[in-house]
């Protein structure tokens, strides 16, 4: 194994251990060695992260650990952050998030919302059991370029469909791109409800968001 590997996996589990002083350490570590700021946030610390979400489904860990791992996490991010690039056509994008009417799992959102707000979007969290016509009515008010739509819950995925059914009565579905993500969530079902993309993760996910606002801003 590399260096670079070897800092990426120490990073994440500095995470998973609920190490602040460590995850920060090897924050810095991370860039005096050359390793790209966001590279070492998608996958040192956010791969920690997801590892621990893994724990979580599988009740191995629980709320009070989620956060001691959240403060780890936080406080390599606050070393990490300021020294990222930020030259992207996203740039301050306004983002509206949230976990569909039905469902109050919001791990998974949280992460997304994290991610994207380190990569410079400006992020408008709804929570979680959110009314469907409120995703509509907050992208409107905020002149927001991206929904994304959360659900861990396949009893709840119908309510994504619902919102894209909403943009489309309205008139203004070109208006948004719009994301879903979630535990039972597939490409095949983003396509089949005409979503514009998914992602399996919170580090894929800022990748998907930036390639898609991209391609709108040059088409």
């Amino acid at each position: 194994m590399g260096e670079k590997q070897e800092i990426l996996q120490q990073l994440a589990q500095a995470v998973v251990e609920m190490d602040e002083e460590a995850a920060a350490t090897l924050a810095e570590h991370a860039f005096r060695a050359g390793i790209d700021p966001y590279e070492a946030i998608t996958d040192g610390l956010t791969m920690g992260m997801a590892i621990v979400n893994e724990k979580f489904e599988n009740e191995e860990y629980f709320v009070p650990e989620i956060l001691l791992c959240a403060d780890a996490m936080y406080a390599g991010l606050e070393v990490l952050r300021p020294r990222l690039k930020t030259e992207t056509a996203s740039h301050r994008a306004r983002v509206v998030i949230g976990v569909v009417a039905g469902d109050t799992h919001d791990i998974g959102k949280n992460l997304v919302k994290m991610m994207l707000e380190t990569a410079a979007f400006k992020v408008y969290d709804l929570g979680r059991n959110v009314p469907l016509n409120d995703f509509v009515d907050k992208a409107l008010e905020i002149d927001a370029r991206l929904i994304c739509l959360s659900t861990l819950m396949t009893t709840t995925m119908d309510g994504m469909k619902k919102v894209i059914d909403i943009l489309e009565e309205k008139g203004i579905r070109d208006r948004f791109v719009v994301m879903v993500g979630g535990g039972p969530i597939s490409q095949s079902f983003a396509d089949s409800i005409g979503a514009d993309g998914y992602a399996a993760n919170a580090a894929a996910a800022v990748r998907k968001a930036n390639e898609l606002i991209e391609n709108r801003v040059t088409v």
